[in-house]
């Protein structure tokens, strides 16, 4: 599999400096330094690098800059979703779009903050060739009561790409951006922009809804359970299936947590009335394959059980103390008085987020958010990978 990384690469570079090339933009020197050094580094790198060049070439006074990368970039994409991000297209639809659009969002970042109106203007611009959801951070962090009215204007913009990036812009804890300090600490700037678009019509504006809750959750978990206490119904209704499904997305963190009162709002309070066992195959397994988990429910009930079924693995650390990780499960109805077998294949392949230690590792199961059962596996590693970091795989 192609490394991720490569996205950005020399070609993409250079056919980026054949867009911008002009009377005030030097494209060959550009490519140069834009190349020199870039396969060597790691993704989030190569675009803060290409930015560099940008800031050796581009014209001082941001406002020509600004219009110099609006007269390069592709036409705005109409679908919900990008197309193909990994290139610059010819023909009608030549110019700039996809990757290369990152570092020029980091551009815009670190020189728009003195015209944070032109500043906003490019982004709007550019998320519909890519996404500016990085770019606009340091925005909000230095020009909050700007950002926050334009945002709300742009609720009901005709693009897409532009209502998504009011939501996902403005995340707390967006992964790979500049964490929002104080929208982790009070959330409350960003609720009435989540309100206007969770029943919007794209999903792709939905989704990240969802995930912006989901963030808000991790920090302050009342206010999720208010959201679906005040949410899930809908004009004395039950919310349409859409909704529904993103509120299911944003709860997923505090369901893996066992929170009552989201497990509550969900009809997933109650505590299994029967028994549960848990076991896995084989006892013992060298890191690169997989146990097989095998649950038996019983239900000592008369009445139909609604179980939300996820298990933890306590993962081994350097210290040789255990951190667990919940991975979710299966959501069922357990019949009255009835039996349920399932199984569940669990991959130990190494990941980028993750350095796996030999040792015991206990799986625990969860039903409702309340521990039901345990067993464990003894995880080995090959003798050319022990004291050694595992092999990643890229992701974004």
């Amino acid at each position: 599999m192609e490394p991720f990384k490569n996205l950005l690469n020399p070609a993409l570079v250079k056919q980026a400096a054949l867009r911008l090339q002009g009377p005030q933009f030097d494209g060959k020197r550009f490519a140069k330094l834009a190349s020199q050094g870039l396969e060597g580094l790691e993704m989030k790198a190569r675009a803060l690098h290409i930015c560099t060049a940008l800031e050796a070439t581009m014209p001082a006074d941001f406002n020509i800059a600004a219009d110099l990368f609006e007269a390069a970039l592709a036409p705005p994409e109409a679908g919900q979703r990008m197309g193909q991000l990994s290139g610059i297209e010819t023909g009608p639809n030549a110019g700039l779009k996809g990757w290369i659009l990152w570092p020029v969002g980091e551009y815009v970042a670190r020189h728009g903050q003195l015209q944070p109106q032109r500043a906003l203007a490019m982004l709007h611009a550019l998320t519909q060739r890519f996404t500016a959801e990085f770019a606009i951070r340091p925005f909000i962090v230095n020009h909050p009561q700007l950002v926050f009215a334009t945002l709300a204007g742009w609720c009901h913009d005709p693009s897409a790409h532009v209502r998504r990036l009011v939501s996902e812009g403005s995340r707390p804890r967006l992964p790979w951006g500049l964490q929002l300090r104080s929208l982790i600490e009070d959330p409350a700037p960003t609720l009435p922009l989540l309100r206007a678009l969770q029943d919007d019509a794209s999903d792709y504006v939905r989704r990240s809804v969802a995930n912006h809750l989901n963030d808000i959750a991790k920090d302050h978990p009342a206010l999720l359970a208010a959201w679906l206490a005040e949410h899930l119904p809908n004009q004395g209704r039950d919310a349409s299936p859409a909704r529904r499904a993103l509120l299911k997305h944003a709860s997923r963190t505090l369901v893996k947590r066992g929170d009552l009162n989201v497990l509550q709002a969900w009809g997933l309070a109650g505590a299994l009335r029967g028994q549960a066992l848990l076991a896995v195959e084989p006892l013992q397994v060298t890191l690169g394959g997989a146990v097989v988990l095998t649950l038996q429910l019983r239900s000592s009930s008369p009445r139909k059980q609604r179980l939300a079924i996820d298990y933890a693995v306590h993962h081994v650390k350097a210290s040789g103390s255990t951190s667990p990780k919940v991975f979710k499960g299966w959501l069922l109805d357990l019949p009255p008085f009835g039996e349920l077998t399932l199984t569940r294949r669990h991959s130990l392949k190494p990941i980028t987020t993750r350095r796996y230690h030999a040792g015991r590792h206990v799986v625990s199961l969860q039903a409702n958010g309340r521990t039901v059962a345990q067993t464990a596996f003894e995880l080995l590693l090959a003798p050319e990978v022990a004291g050694q970091p595992p092999c990643v795989q890229g992701r974004r």
